[in-house]
């Protein structure tokens, strides 16, 4: 009768032991999968990072310019809001569909 209460302590033991390292592994396979998670988040957010300081550096070339180059700014009024200065005049045309397509071949032998 004692060996088989001792078996089954050993058994319940053995149990309790295959229990706790499964747990074990199921917790470190979680944090791996959250740490690869967390690795992509970063190199995401690293080239967001990037684009967005470079677009900051942009800007900041721009607003340096405004701020210190007069002929710039003289260009950017002129084509932004179509400023002239006195005495000149200033021609628009208007684009039509006609204007940008290409002559089709027919209508190039029906010229001739």
């Amino acid at each position: 009768m004692n060996h088989l209460i001792s078996f089954v302590y050993r058994i319940l033991l053995l149990a309790v032991v295959v229990a706790f390292a499964g747990y074990c592994f199921w917790q470190l396979w979680e944090g791996y999968q959250e740490h690869a998670r967390l690795l992509q988040d970063e190199n995401r957010l690293r080239v967001t990072l990037a684009d967005e300081q470079q677009k900051l550096r942009d800007n900041q070339r721009q607003l340096d310019r405004l701020r210190n180059d007069p002929a710039y700014v003289d260009m950017i009024i002129r084509r932004r809001l179509g400023y002239a200065k006195p005495g000149e005049l200033i021609f628009r045309f208007e684009q039509t569909d006609d204007a940008l397509r290409p002559p089709s071949s027919s209508s190039a032998a029906n010229d001739r």
